[in-house]
């Protein structure tokens, strides 16, 4: 059985440095970074509460995988705003 990619539920577009393409792009990434925020506390939330060994390592591996993809997101933002 074949399985189908998953959409990324952020996209970052590349173009101009300002505007109002860059304001909309900026305002992408902000929204990205608060629904990754939410996230991870929500992991965290999950974290805090489980005692099953294997929800734990499920917990430690998403926590992590969201604070790769926020730094990701803060990297983008200071580029996006250095190029203005």
């Amino acid at each position: 059985m074949a399985q189908t990619a998953r959409k990324p539920r952020f996209s970052i577009r590349r173009g101009g440095g300002g505007g109002q393409a860059g304001e909309e792009e900026r305002r992408e990434l902000m929204a990205s970074l608060s629904r990754t925020r939410a996230l991870i506390n929500q992991a965290y939330g999950g974290f805090n509460t489980t005692s099953d060994t294997d929800l734990i390592e499920s917990y430690v591996f998403e926590i992590n995988s969201l604070q790769a993809r926020y730094n990701y997101l803060i990297r983008q933002v200071k580029a996006l705003e250095g190029a203005t």
